[in-house]
C-alpha cells in the first residue's frame, strides 16, 4: 500500500520550492525559447522552405519544447534530491516510514509537473510567433508526460550520483543539451548528407524529438512506435536503477 499522505508531503514541498524560484525556473526558459523563435522561426524561418508540408517556424516547436523539457526536468529532479543530501536532511527521509514508491512519486511527480507547466507556457508563447496545430493532442500530452517522467527519474539518479554542484551540471550541459541540438531540433534528419543521416540515428534524442513531432504533425523522421518503445525502455531502465540504489543504499548517505 502506498502512503499517499507521505507522497503528497514530498510532492507539495517540491512544488513550493519550484514556486519560490519561479523567476529562474519559468521565466528564464521561456525567454530563451522565445529568442529561438525570433531568430530561427521569424528571421531564418522566412527564408526556409516548408519541411514535410510544415512551415519551418512551426516545425521547430516540438524540438524546442523537447530541448527545454529535457533540460528542466533533469535539472529540477536532480537538484530536488541532491539538496537533502547536501544539507543532511535526507537522513530524515530515510528514517521515516516512507517507501521507495512514495519517494519516487513525490520527487519525480513534482519534477514532471513543473515540466508540464513549463511546456504549456512555452506552447502558449509559441502562438505569439508562429501558427501551428497539434494533430494528435491526446498522444502529445501522453508522450510529453512519458518523457517528463523518464527524465525526472534520470535526474533523480543524477542527483544521487553527484557529490558536488559541479557534477549536477556536467551531464545536462556536456551531453544532454548537445545531443538535443544534434537530435533534429532545428532540422529533419533526412536533410543530412550520407553517412551523417545514419550516424544521427545513434543519437537517442532523435527518437524523442521525432516522436513528439509526429504527435504534432503526423509525420516524422522515425516511426512513432519506435519512439514510444525507446521512451518506455529508458523509463524502465531508470526505474530498475533507482530500485537498485534504494536496495543497496548506494550514495544515498554520501
Amino acid at each position: 500500500m502506498i502512503a499517499w499522505r507521505s507522497t503528497w508531503s514530498i510532492y507539495k514541498r517540491e512544488l513550493v520550492r519550484f514556486l519560490r524560484t519561479a523567476f529562474q525556473s519559468v521565466l528564464a526558459p521561456v525567454l530563451t525559447t522565445s529568442l529561438y523563435f525570433i531568430v530561427f522561426g521569424a528571421a531564418i524561418g522566412g527564408r526556409m522552405p516548408d519541411l514535410g508540408g510544415v512551415d519551418y517556424g512551426a516545425f521547430i516547436i516540438p524540438g524546442l519544447l523537447m530541448l527545454t523539457l529535457l533540460g528542466e526536468t533533469t535539472s529540477n529532479s536532480s537538484f530536488g534530491i541532491y539538496m537533502p543530501k547536501f544539507t543532511g536532511t535526507i537522513y530524515e527521509l530515510l528514517s521515516a516510514p516512507v517507501g521507495v514508491a512514495e519517494t519516487l512519486i513525490g520527487f519525480v511527480g513534482a519534477a514532471a509537473t513543473k515540466s508540464l507547466i513549463l511546456a504549456t507556457i512555452i506552447l502558449v508563447t509559441a502562438r505569439l510567433f508562429v501558427d501551428y496545430h497539434i494533430a494528435h493532442p491526446l498522444l502529445a500530452v501522453i508522450y510529453i508526460m512519458l518523457v517528463a517522467a523518464a527524465f525526472s527519474l534520470f535526474g533523480f539518479i543524477l542527483g544521487i550520483w553527484a557529490d558536488n554542484f559541479e557534477k549536477l551540471g556536467i551531464i545536462p550541459m556536456l551531453f544532454l543539451t548537445p545531443l538535443t541540438f544534434l537530435g533534429g531540433t532545428f532540422y529533419s534528419i533526412d536533410m543530412l548528407p550520407k553517412p551523417w543521416d545514419t550516424i544521427a540515428l545513434f543519437n537517442p534524442i532523435v527518437y524523442l524529438v521525432s516522436g513528439l513531432r509526429w504527435t504534432f504533425y503526423g509525420s516524422a523522421d522515425v516511426d512513432i512506435r519506435v519512439s514510444f518503445a525507446i521512451t518506455m525502455a529508458f523509463l524502465a531502465i531508470c526505474v530498475a536503477i533507482i530500485a537498485y540504489i534504494f536496495r543497496t543504499g548506494w550514495r544515498l548517505r554520501a
